[in-house]
């Protein structure tokens, strides 16, 4: 009698290390890391290219583990009781049942799972063969039973919204609790999701801002204009600057008048304007509505290998210029180079405030201050004051919304110019 029990615990011991590694492979196998499997599958590592075939199929993979798993703890958990009642008569019920919910609690599911999420890149490596061949002898069980779940509960399609959800999700989590330089990781990447929800009007130069010349200028006045300009590409308009006529680059100007210096010397017995200068070496314009979106314009830009666009309204109207920078700039931040001009738009104050240039994209604030300002209404701070104001506000006015504090201190007629900003979420 003894030694029947000796064989039976011994059995039992053999069935509780095959629910410990059924238990760990489901851990390791869900948990390895695809990144990780897709590298050494492409450098030649069998294993990974088994573990990536195995989550493949996660159904087959996940109702083959769970088959055998609870096979086993059926099978031990019986064989227990029966060994507890030969020693312990009835009594030995209720003991097995309390040593064999520890046992496989402790041992079957909670220390192997802990070790397989620990180690799972490599132990999923390690364990990929044997669990391979549990899936070829179970699969015609799991199969049958995967048929009978999927008649009883309705699959539910994974939407591109929902993926995109967990991607985010995702990127957010990886920089949540990484350094600096996680975080502007994060930051890049969820920049280049949002390519396809943002607008070039919300990134584009306004036409305020936009830095055209004349084309009916005098020679002298259009050189003097384009040189003291930090930009290399300026719109031509003609009388109306609504009219833009071309585009010039200050390379192709400077080169054209090198080719003709006849043109600087005797201007004025040629001609009184430098029109006919602009019209040879001015590009076409490239106009594009202030509705496309950002990943759009990239891959426009990219087809028509420019750098440059004009962005006109519904009616045809001037707008602003977006270029390849400002696309890139969304993705990586600011990128200056030695031609641009340092603006203070952004200056932080001894008691926690922030002065604020007018200007400033809401974008480009959010990301600097970590701020989660909506920019679906207005593309800068100042527009911003203005939509949720509902007016034009006077210099010293102050405002509360989105957490945010708002003082005006510059305007110029009807454009806010200077704000001052606290945050006010923490009190």
């Amino acid at each position: 009698m003894s030694s029947e029990i000796l064989t039976l615990v011994g059995v039992i011991l053999l069935l509780i290390l095959a629910s410990a590694f059924f238990s760990s492979a489901e851990t390791a196998l869900t948990a390895a890391s695809d990144a990780r499997m897709r590298q050494l599958a492409g450098k030649g590592n069998r294993r990974a290219r088994l573990v990536e075939r195995l989550r493949d199929d996660r159904e087959g993979l996940i109702g083959s583990i769970l088959i055998g798993n609870n096979a086993v703890n059926v099978i031990a958990s019986a064989l227990a009781t029966s060994v507890f009642i030969s020693v312990l008569d009835d009594a030995g019920v209720l003991w097995a049942t309390i040593t064999m919910t520890v046992i496989l609690v402790v041992f079957a599911e909670v220390m192997p799972k802990t070790y397989a999420l620990t180690y799972s890149d490599k132990y999923a490596l390690a364990i990929a063969p044997a669990v391979r061949v549990v899936v070829i002898v179970l699969s015609p069980l799991s199969i049958a039973l995967r048929m009978l779940a999927s008649s009883l509960i309705r699959k539910q399609d994974t939407g591109e919204a929902d993926r995109e959800e967990e991607l985010r999700g995702m990127i957010e989590l990886h920089g949540a609790d990484g350094d600096a330089d996680d975080r502007e990781t994060q930051a890049m990447l969820s920049s280049v999701l949002d390519l396809n929800e943002i607008s070039v009007e919300q990134i584009m130069t306004h036409r305020a801002g936009v830095k055209m010349v004349d084309a009916d200028d005098d020679l002298e006045s259009l050189l003097r204009e384009v040189l003291a300009s930090p930009h290399t590409r300026h719109p031509v308009y003609s009388g109306n600057p609504d009219n833009i006529i071309g585009v010039l680059h200050v390379k192709d100007l400077l080169r054209a008048v090198g080719n003709k210096p006849e043109m600087v010397e005797n201007g004025k017995q040629r001609a009184t304007t430098g029109r006919e200068l602009v019209q040879d070496i001015a590009s076409d314009p490239y106009f594009v509505p202030e509705t496309t979106l950002l990943f759009d314009q990239l891959q426009a830009f990219r087809a028509r290998r420019e750098h440059f666009a004009v962005v006109v309204d519904e009616y045809g109207d001037l707008q602003g210029i977006v270029t390849l920078e400002d696309i890139l700039e969304e993705i990586v931040g600011d990128i200056d180079d030695e031609h641009d001009v340092d603006l203070a738009g952004l200056t932080a104050q001894a008691d926690g405030s922030w002065i604020v240039d007018g200007a400033v994209t809401i974008r480009d604030l959010n990301r600097a201050l970590g701020w989660q300002l909506p920019d679906e209404d207005a593309a800068t701070i100042a527009g911003l004051v203005l939509f949720e104001s509902r007016t034009i506000p006077r210099p010293g006015q102050e405002f509360r919304f989105h957490d945010i504090r708002f003082r005006i201190l510059k305007r110029e007629g009807n454009k806010i110019t200077s704000l001052r900003l606290w945050s006010t979420s923490n009190g």
